[in-house]
Formats: structure tokens, C-alpha cells, sequence
């Protein structure tokens, strides 16, 4: 009988490794993501063609992809089964809300970009 229970655990257990795993991965690449756009914004400023906010959002927004990715990792690394779903809850929200950021940042440098450089009204001349 206990052999059987292990066996009904496992499918369930193995199912959540794999979306700790999937959380673990995707969170790593958006730090990549950020820290690269982060990147571009100060190329785009140094330009002068525009300043925004967006690279010190996106700085928060890669520190809480980092948390979530570091998250994931542990309960990946945890024994219980519990604390793995308690850390892959708090992964989870942390991964969505920096997911949220992101396109609040997206929306951000596309307004950014689009207005135009001289936005003051031009002057009649006299």
C-alpha cells in the first residue's frame, strides 16, 4: 500500500519540480532581459533622445525576477513538500508581479520613444 501512495505522490510531486524548474529558468533570462535593456535606455540617454524612468524600473523589476529565481531554487532544493509549495507559491506571485512591471516598463519606453524630442508647441514668429 505504501507503494502505491508513493506512485500516486510522485506524478503530482514530479509535476511540481518542473514548474519550480520552469520559474527557475525564466526568471534567469529575464535578469538577462532587464539588465540588456537596462543597458540600451542609457545608450538611448547618453544619445539625448529620451529619459525616462524605465532603467531604474527595470532595475527593481530584475531584482524581483532574482528573488523569484532564487526562490525557486530553494524549493527545488527543499526536502519537505510543504515548504517546496509554500516557496513555489511566493516564487510564483514574486515571477508575476515582476512579469507585471515589465509591461509597465514596455508601456513606459514606448510612450517615452514616441513623443517627440520638442514637445513644447512651436513659436509664431513675430
Amino acid at each position: 500500500m505504501k507503494g502505491e501512495k508513493q506512485s500516486q505522490r510522485s506524478p503530482d510531486s514530479h509535476l511540481e519540480q518542473d514548474i519550480c524548474i520552469h520559474i527557475f529558468t525564466v526568471s534567469s533570462a529575464m535578469v538577462g532581459v532587464c539588465l540588456t535593456v537596462i543597458g540600451l535606455i542609457r545608450v538611448v540617454i547618453t544619445l539625448g533622445t529620451a529619459d525616462t524612468l524605465a532603467d531604474d524600473l527595470l532595475a527593481a523589476d530584475a531584482l524581483l525576477f532574482l528573488i523569484s529565481s532564487l526562490l525557486s531554487y530553494w524549493a527545488l532544493r527543499s526536502r519537505g513538500l510543504r515548504r517546496m509549495h509554500r516557496l513555489e507559491r511566493i516564487a510564483d506571485g514574486i515571477f508575476i508581479v515582476a512579469m507585471i512591471g515589465m509591461v509597465v516598463v514596455c508601456a513606459l519606453i514606448t510612450y517615452t520613444l514616441s513623443m517627440p524630442s520638442g514637445s513644447s508647441p512651436p513659436r509664431a514668429r513675430l
